[in-house]
């Protein structure tokens, strides 16, 4: 998705052939006409929600994919394999389920063709992953219908953070994409996602579902059609315009299904059409989607005041996971207000929370922000602060890469402080990663399409590599 795409806290589960950015498996098929299996592609395993960033192992590029190497499909007369909708759908009232609502709302094209099926095979044989994926949209799914809604773009839109990171709000992959959305932090800050040492707006789930429909509005004008649109979002814009341009000297047609592409572009589609397929007749293919009622989940609520990111929770009488599931755009242990702060609790907490903040009377906040001395280490912070090293570490995203010296801003305890040091602190670097020996070995293509993917593979090893370095 164009050179300043979409992508911290913990991965997502992958989705096999074409992985969800968040965490795809190293490893991928030697050819495209080979299907997916449980016992060749299972999916990455999942952690609960953790402090910090994790970065997870990524598939590497494997090849451009051409049309002609998608098998066809014939269907027989009289069958008809694109979603069944229920016989009628009452559209002169609201539906009080959200996913009926998300099935009147659909308006992409279907299509019906050998990925397709390959990709609902591998949905309904993990149901267990339907499952907790559906669990984690509870909380996001109606404010993105909402907004996806208000644009009047069609409901399949609000699906797509199931392929891309299963709805998990701290996805994080190796290419540094992150939230539901996976942007990449060059794309996040280009629509106005902010990223700081205390905050990532990227995990927002408001803001990042904003940025991400702004960016999908701004392809679907360039493009014209929702297809080339998703294209480009998941490959880039650029590599999309190249690809018809390329297509149009030859004389050839410029549609999706026409142009050459990456593995994890010419499946990302087709993905989206199998979760559709799914949700507009689960019982089709046997499964059960956990109803979602077509109701506002969390409401929103201010504060001024810096604040314990445990002490919120209290404060909303909200189990910590929960609100931190919420509020995935808060990097640390403690909120850092900047004039009026917006936190989400669950709907019939909002009320709880303002009462118990405007009566609560002791400090909000024990953590505060440390400035290392000329020859301290952190392992001399961590003692005088009674923490161990590890802990250290990991409240301030600190790899073992990352060297710490004299004048680095470290989080730290602090005591019953009113007035907390807590600076505007940039974002922390990123790490510089190497590309993938096999991601260029299996490239093919000109000596400068290959120098083209060697650089987009250094720059973004996530995804599939070309997806990362554009979103």
């Amino acid at each position: 998705m164009m050179w300043f795409r979409i992508a911290p806290l913990v991965a997502a589960s992958c989705l096999v052939f074409a992985p969800a950015p968040a965490a795809a498996e190293e490893g991928s098929p030697a050819t495209v006409a080979q299907a997916p299996t449980a016992a060749t592609a299972a999916p990455t395993p999942e952690t609960g929600l953790g402090a910090w960033p994790i970065a997870p192992t990524a598939r590497p590029f494997d090849r451009i994919l051409n049309p002609e190497d998608i098998p066809s499909v014939q269907i027989p007369a009289g069958e008809n394999n694109a979603p069944q909708l229920r016989a009628t759908v009452d559209l002169t009232s609201m539906p009080s389920s959200l996913w009926d609502r998300i099935r009147q709302g659909f308006g992409l094209t279907d299509i019906t063709t050998p990925l397709v099926q390959q990709q609902i095979d591998w949905f309904t044989n993990r149901p267990e992953f339907i499952k907790r994926t559906v669990e984690r949209s509870n909380r996001y799914l109606y404010h993105i219908v909402e907004e996806v809604q208000k644009r009047g773009m069609p409901t399949e839109i609000a699906l797509l953070p199931v392929i891309e990171s299963a709805f998990n709000p701290v996805a994080y992959s190796r290419a540094h994409a992150s939230g539901i959305w996976q942007f990449i932090p060059s794309t996040g800050k280009h629509y106005g996602l902010q990223q700081t040492f205390w905050y990532d707006g990227r995990r927002d789930v408001m803001a990042a579902t904003n940025a991400a429909l702004d960016y999908l509005e701004k392809l679907y004008d360039m493009f014209g059609s929702w297809d080339l649109a998703l294209a480009a979002y998941n490959w880039g814009e650029g590599a999309v315009s190249r690809a018809i341009a390329k297509n149009t000297a030859r004389g050839l047609p410029t549609d999706y299904q026409s142009l050459s592409m990456p593995l994890e572009t010419r499946y990302y589609v087709p993905r989206l059409q199998a979760v559709k397929s799914i949700i507009a007749n689960p019982a089709l293919y046997g499964i059960t989607l956990e109803e979602i009622p077509n109701r506002p989940y969390f409401a929103m609520v201010t504060t001024t005041r810096h604040m314990d990111m445990r002490l919120a929770a209290k404060l909303a009488d909200t189990p910590l996971d929960e609100f931190m599931s919420l509020n995935a755009g808060y990097s640390r242990p403690v909120i850092r207000a900047i004039s009026e702060q917006t936190l989400l609790v669950p709907m019939e907490k909002a009320e709880t929370f303002r009462t118990n903040l405007k009566n609560h009377d002791e400090p909000l906040v024990s953590w505060q922000a440390y400035q290392l001395k000329n020859g301290e280490t952190l392992e001399r912070v961590a003692a005088r602060y009674n923490v161990t090293v590890a802990y250290l570490r990991q409240i301030n995203s600190i790899t073992p890469k990352r060297k710490i010296g004299a004048g680095s801003m470290v989080l730290v305890p602090t005591g019953a402080s009113a007035s907390p040091n807590l600076p505007d602190l940039p974002a922390p670097p990123l790490a510089v990663m190497q590309a993938p020996k096999k991601a260029v070995k299996h490239t093919r293509g000109t000596a400068k399409q290959k120098a083209a993917a060697r650089k987009t593979t250094a720059a973004a090893p996530g995804k599939v590599v070309v997806a990362h370095s554009a979103r």
